[in-house]
This record gives structure tokens, sequence and C-alpha cells, in this order.
């Protein structure tokens, strides 16, 4: 599809940017992006390599971001590496605007000949686009949109240049996309990978779910057929809406042992209502209407994931005894599934599904999503004690590249932790505070030991009776970050 400018600005229009000043201010980024590469050969596409800035401010709006700032930055994001003359940041805010300028900044990787060699460079420039989170997560907005049109069109590349772009993209952005919530693309960029760095399992797993798929959907729709006509004699209004598992998620868990046959929530559906309160009466239906599994249900909406994330979660048995996974949200919470915090700028009365309110400049989302945003701050803390960029690279793969489990406080607040965490590691993540004052700690009404590994829904709690020694606990920790917080209070302790 080619894409011009002035689609983009109709689509900036289209959804209520209707200021003269930023809609000339987004021309003007064109020109200047134009202008520059102009000078550089076609992409291996053939295309002009205009077409490549042009697509990123596309999927950009595709992300449901209509902030003419962004898509400004979007169209200069590649200006100042590729300008055949001096062309610099300064010059962007001067042109255009300081706010543009500093976006264009984040995305803007440092020139090898500020580095010894490439990997220290790799590592620089990694640290840079992860910390984007911390200043301003358009930053990280615009990079994944530039990821996606590279990834879409990375066919005409060398089979060498394929395999290492899908390697970090596995690395860095796909775990990027997840952290900010976005679904959609993570799996997307997710596919994409596979399909370079291993397309035979890619045409086989893609072949084989497109069957199962065909063969369960007249099953899916006769269920929700049947639960949509009574959410019909309630008055409320539905859609339901189709999907099969993404074949990277398929791939990981035949790698982990499962058939794909035998997946019971390999092809599911979603119900899509109005309201949180039609989600919890269309659970009820559902729950009339099929046997609901033990075990199975989940509660995302009064218990969001960390990055947000909201629905109803499943599972029932059909008429056959077959379990059919089933997800209930809004469309408000569907928008989010896709593209995390992208969505927050524009979705009406957001403040009756989380702490983010319709209407808040981009200063001050950027400062909630900060607050509200656990890896924000453990990015924050990890970039704060490691003294150099293999360090902070090593610390933050080790929190990205990871399952996770997800764990409750005593008030039911959610925590995300690295797979086997321990006990300690939640301690040190959520109440670093009283670290020499806690005297036990409490799982699910049962004192543990602080090397216990947790589980997903484990419920926490601590005891604080006064201060007292540690000595060891430390080697309970899993997480580098835990393991200084603890070395610190006993060396506290032993001074005093």
């Amino acid at each position: 599809m080619e894409v011009g400018i002035e689609s983009i600005i109709h689509e900036l229009k289209k959804h209520g940017v209707t200021d003269k000043t930023k809609i000339d201010e987004v021309y003007e980024a064109y020109d200047i992006a134009e202008k520059i590469h102009r000078r550089q050969p076609p992409r291996e596409t053939g295309e002009p390599y205009i077409s490549h800035p042009l697509n990123v401010a596309l999927n950009v709006l595709r992300m449901g971001v209509y902030d003419p700032d962004t898509i400004s930055a979007a169209l200069l994001h590649d200006t100042v590496e590729d300008a055949s003359f001096e062309f610099k940041i300064d010059d962007i805010a001067k042109m255009i605007n300081p706010t543009v300028a500093e976006l264009v900044d984040g995305v803007t990787k440092m020139k090898a000949m500020e580095f010894s060699n490439k990997s220290e460079q790799i590592k620089a420039n990694t640290r840079k686009i992860v910390n984007g989170l911390t200043k301003d997560v358009r930053i990280i907005i615009i990079k994944l949109a530039d990821r996606l049109h590279n990834m879409n069109t990375m066919s005409k590349k060398i089979p060498e240049k394929q395999k290492e772009n899908a390697e970090e993209t596995l690395t860095i952005f796909a775990p990027l996309a997840s952290v900010i919530g976005a679904y959609k693309v993570k799996n997307e960029l997710e596919e994409l990978s596979l399909k370079y760095l291993n397309p035979k399992e890619y045409d086989r797993i893609k072949t084989q779910r497109d069957e199962l798929f065909n063969e369960d959907l007249p099953k899916l729709q006769e269920m929700s057929n049947q639960i949509m006509s009574k959410l019909k004699d309630i008055g409320i209004e539905s859609n339901t809406i189709f999907r099969t598992q993404s074949l990277y998620t398929i791939y990981k868990k035949e790698k982990r042992g499962y058939e794909m046959d035998n997946q019971y929530d390999l092809n599911y559906f979603k119900i899509i209502v109005d309201t949180i309160d039609d989600c919890y009466r269309t659970l009820g239906i559902i729950h009339s209407c099929y046997k609901p599994i033990n075990g199975r249900f989940k509660d995302y909406i009064c218990n969001p994931r960390t990055n947000n994330y909201q629905s109803l979660h499943t599972t029932v048995a059909d008429k056959t005894g077959r379990f059919i996974k089933i997800k209930i949200r809004t469309r408000e919470m569907d928008r989010i599934d896709a593209y995390g915090v992208a969505a927050y700028w524009n979705i009406e009365n957001y403040h009756n599904i989380a702490n983010i309110d319709y209407g808040k400049t981009i200063d001050e989302t950027n400062s909630i999503i900060r607050e509200n945003s656990q890896f924000a701050k453990k990015l924050i803390e990890i970039n704060e004690a490691s003294h150099d960029d293999s360090e902070f690279i090593k610390s933050i793969m080790s929190v990205l590249l990871t399952d996770h489990v997800y764990v409750y406080t005593d008030s039911g607040k959610c925590i995300e932790l690295p797979a086997g965490s321990t006990a300690l590691d939640f301690v040190c993540e959520v109440f670093p505070d009283k670290l020499d004052i806690i005297t036990g700690i409490v799982v699910n009404g049962m004192d543990v030991s602080p090397k216990e590994p947790l589980k997903n829904n484990d419920r926490i709690q601590i005891k604080i009776v006064g201060k007292i020694s540690h000595e060891g606990w430390e080697n309970y920790a899993t997480q580098d970050t835990a393991k200084q917080k603890i070395k610190k209070i006993n060396e506290k302790n032993n001074a005093e």
C-alpha cells in the first residue's frame, strides 16, 4: 500500500487534530525528511526511502496515537543518522519544536565513532532505547513502529541480515511491546522473527494451525450464537471475535512438549461488550449455558496485569466435553490489549478502567505511566545500579527475556516478577524500606522460607516485629537488584 503525506494528514484531522500550527509542523517534518532521504538510494524493496518514514508514521497512527508531535518525530526519525550534510537535533528543535527534537533524539542511534567496537555501540543504543520508557513512552512507540515496518519489508535482505534483525527483534523489541501491553504488535514481531529464523517451522505451524482453526470455527460459532442470543434477551449489546494463538506462542509451547491439537486454548473467542457491568453479567450467562472448569477463571478486571491488561478469562466445557476458552472485555480493554499504553491518549472515560483519565496532557500521561508501571520503576532502579552498558543489558534481559509469575500483596495488588522468583525477591520488590524489620514471610496463610519459590496467584504477607539480622538472606534472592538491597541492609545493620 502506497502511503503519502496527505493520507497521514487526513487521518490526523479525522481524529480531531485541527490546530493549523500542528498540522503545518507535520507538513514541515515531511518536507525535511523528503529532502534528506531523496539523496539516499531506494530501499531493497525498490521503493524510495521516504516510503519508510511515511509507513512508520502510519504504524504510529494504527497504534492509536494521533499526536502530531509523535507523527512529526516518526517522519524525522532517520534524518539525523542519514543526512549527507550536517543536520542536528538542535536543527529539528528550531525548525519544528523542542518536543519533536527530544523524541527524534530518543530514537536516534549513537554513532559508531563514539565506540571502540560494534558490540559496545549496540549495547549503548539498546540501553538508550529501553530507557525511553522512563523518559517519554512515545520513544518506544516510534521504535516499535519503525521495527514493525522494517520486519514487514525484510524479504529482499540477505539471509544473514534477516536473521540478525529477527534475533534482535525477539531479544529487545517484542519484549518491549509486551512490557507496554501492545500484544498485537508483540505477536506480529514474534511471528515475523520466526519466519526468518526458522521458515520451515513457521510454514508447518501456520498450515497446521489454520487447519485446526477451520475445523473448530463452526463449534465456536455455535457457542457464540447461543451466548449472544441470551445476551440480547437481557439487553446486552455484544459482538464476538474469533481468535487463534500466535504462531510464536505455539512454537514455544511445542518446545516445552505440548502438542498443538491438545492445547485447550489454541482456538478461542472474545466477547466484546460496552461496560464493565456487562462483562460480569456476560460471565454469568456463559456459565449458565456451559459448565465452567474449576481453576480456569481469571479476573484481570479487578486485578489487572502490571501492564494494565484487563479482561475476564473463563474456560468452559462444550457439549462434547471439550474445553473452550472465552475472554470477555469492553471495547476499550480490547484496544489496550492490542496497543497498550499507545491507546491511553484516545480512550474516552478511561478513568473507568484504570488510573489514567481521558484528557490528560502528554507529560501527565507519561508521569502516570511511570508511576503505575512496575517495569518502569525496575528500569530506573537497574539503570542507576548499572556501572556500564554490559551490566545494564545483562540485568534488563533477565527481566525482559523471561516468563513471569503474577502474585498478589495482602491488599490485592498484582505484582509481576520473573519466573523462579522467591518470596524474598517479592519482599525486595515491594517492601525494600522494611527489609531490616521483617521477621517472616507468609504465603497463602503459611509461614515460608525466604527462598520459597513463588507460583502464579500466590498471596503474600510480611511479618514485622523488630530489627533483626538477615545475614545470608542474599543467597535466597534470584534477582541481582534484590541481592544488592539485602547486602546494603546487612552492611547498615552491621555498622550500627
